[in-house]
Parts: structure tokens; sequence; C-alpha cells
């Protein structure tokens, strides 16, 4: 691996590690709207519910999302510091593990880096429903 793509592998997971900030922030939304709906459910109004439930519901797919972020960085560090030698070794262990299909043609690396671009964004995306969500429960409460 080059300095190229040293100093990229360390800048995209120092990307994807600074949107541990936005992932705590999913987490909490989940975790209120659990305790309103558990706590107060039958008295909110129906609109209020449903928003609090999608905040709820968005949390799953942002807890997975997550998971991945957090996975990916691992890996872009490892490659960066040299624990993990080249690309197709990371892809061989990916396979062993089950997180890569055997069929599936081997990515470039640009297009790994891409690919984490995206992932961080599908997440952001989804803390952003659930802010939403959240507001408008907190907005639809008193009527």
């Amino acid at each position: 691996m080059n300095e190229n793509d040293r100093a990229l592998c360390i800048a995209t997971a120092g990307l994807l590690r600074a949107s541990k900030a936005i992932a705590v922030w999913g987490l909490a939304l989940s975790l209120i709207a659990g305790l309103v709906l558990a706590l107060t459910g039958r008295s909110l109004p129906s609109a209020s519910w449903a928003a609090f439930a999608i905040i709820g519901l968005a949390g799953l797919p942002e807890r997975y999302l997550a998971l991945r972020m957090h996975h990916e960085a691992q890996l872009f560090d490892g490659l960066a510091h040299g624990d993990i030698d080249s690309l197709p070794l990371l892809e061989a262990a990916l396979e062993k593990l089950g997180l890569r299909r055997a069929t599936d043609p081997p990515r470039l690396f640009a297009e790994r880096v891409l690919a984490a671009r995206q992932l961080m964004q599908r997440h952001s995306l989804a803390v952003v429903v659930q802010t939403l969500a959240f507001a408008l429960g907190l907005a639809l409460q008193d009527r």
C-alpha cells in the first residue's frame, strides 16, 4: 500500500469515527422514544405516539449502520497501520467471516472508500429521520 492510500485509509477511518457523535445522538433518541412510549404511551395523542414509534423503528437500521461504520473504521485502521497487509487479504478475511460472498468481484480501494462514505451518509439520514420524528412528536404531544 502506498503512502497516498495509507493517508486515505487514515482519513476515512477518522471520518467514520467522527460519526460516532451522530450515532450516540441516534441511540439517545431511540432510548428516549422507548421511555416516552413505555411511560406515557397510553396518554399520548395518536400522531405523537406514531412519531415516537417511528423514532424507535428508525433506530433499528440506525444501530445496524452504526455497527457497520465502527467495523469499517477498524478495517481502515488495520489497512493504514499495516495490521492488514493488502485488500485481497481483507477480502479473504471478510469472505471467511461470511461478510462477503465469494462470487462478488473484488472491490477496488476507491470503491471501498466510496462505500464507507455512503454508509456514513445512510447512517446520518437515519438519524435525521429520527430527529425530525422526535421534533414532530414533541410538537404534537399537547394536541
